[in-house]
């Protein structure tokens, strides 16, 4: 294998393709269902439900930046980072993304952005300070895979119609709990309990679907970063000391950030052994292998 410029992960394209797929279809689902019990107007259902789309589309760099406190930084204010991220973009052909700093010892680093000219990339004062240049390098090109690979666009989406069936859920909990009504066949379900099934049915499967893209792309972004810095080893480096480092941090500390925890190129629930299908990231071990392989493929040192 050779270093080159990043290219199409077909395996990757075609689990978006699909996952997208399956989750418009779900979500086309959800919203006829809760049209014809909630008898709410189409136009106004469609229009409540594609404005928030929208909204969530355009403005999803920055909402990810604001959620996990990022601070967008400049030139001047991060040169270091700023020629870092430069370099990698030419190895990449990708245009500069906007780069932002967390304020947090937690290792770690995410990128978002709806394509490759509307993205931003953000690391952790932890991941500068406990890395070497080397590592960072490594974490800093398989963030770039992601906005290369569009992959960040399509997880976005997919957790805001997750997270919008979410509070469908609890709302109908609510709703129960404080005397939700019936529908026009009184002797029917109430309203709040088919909203509650719907939702939590939706949100459910709309979970299986992220976490199933969530993983693979995870692979394709390694793979990435080791084709763009050419050396591997780097990232296997930065995987484990990241993956060590976690366990050194106070929970206090991680709580404040998981909520990003989708995004960040290593959770900060690392410690929790959660069931595979649960699992937002494939296992260190199985990525450190996969990496090990592409290394061998291109006669670098494992």
């Amino acid at each position: 294998m050779q270093r080159k410029v990043l290219g199409r992960d077909g395996g990757l394209t075609a689990r978006m393709l699909l996952t997208g797929g399956l989750l418009g279809l779900l979500y086309v689902v959800f919203a006829v269902v809760l049209f014809s019990v909630l008898d709410v107007g189409l136009v106004a259902m469609v229009a409540i439900v594609g404005g928030l789309a929208l909204f969530q589309y355009f403005t999803s760099d920055k909402l990810a930046l604001a959620a996990s406190g990022a601070k967008t930084v400049g030139p001047d204010e991060a040169p270091e980072l700023h020629a870092m991220v430069g370099r990698l973009c030419a190895l990449a052909d990708l245009p500069m993304p906007k780069l932002a700093v967390i304020d947090t010892d937690v290792p770690n680093a995410f990128a978002t952005g709806r394509n490759p000219k509307h993205a931003a990339v953000a690391v952790t004062r932890g991941l500068w300070e406990r890395l070497e240049p080397r590592e960072v390098e490594g974490v800093l090109a398989h963030e770039l895979s992601h906005i290369g690979n569009r992959d960040v666009l399509v997880m976005t989406l997919a957790s805001f119609f997750a997270m919008l069936a979410g509070v469908l859920t609890r709302f109908a909990l609510y709703s129960g709990m404080f005397g939700g009504g019936r529908g026009r066949d009184s002797n029917g379900p109430p309203i709040w309990l088919i909203v509650l099934v719907v939702s939590i049915v939706t949100y459910a499967i709309s979970f299986l679907l992220i976490r199933a893209l969530s993983r693979y792309r995870e692979y394709a972004a390694d793979r990435g970063a080791a084709l763009i810095t050419g050396a591997p080893e780097n990232l296997m480096s930065a995987l484990q000391k990241i993956t060590g480092e976690m366990a050194r941090i106070p929970q206090r500390d991680l709580r404040q950030v998981e909520s990003m925890n989708a995004f960040f190129i290593v959770p900060t629930n690392i410690r929790a052994r959660a069931a595979g299908l649960m699992q937002t990231h494939p296992p260190t071990e199985k990525r450190l292998a996969a990496l090990a392989e592409i290394a061998r493929e291109m006669g670098r040192p494992v």
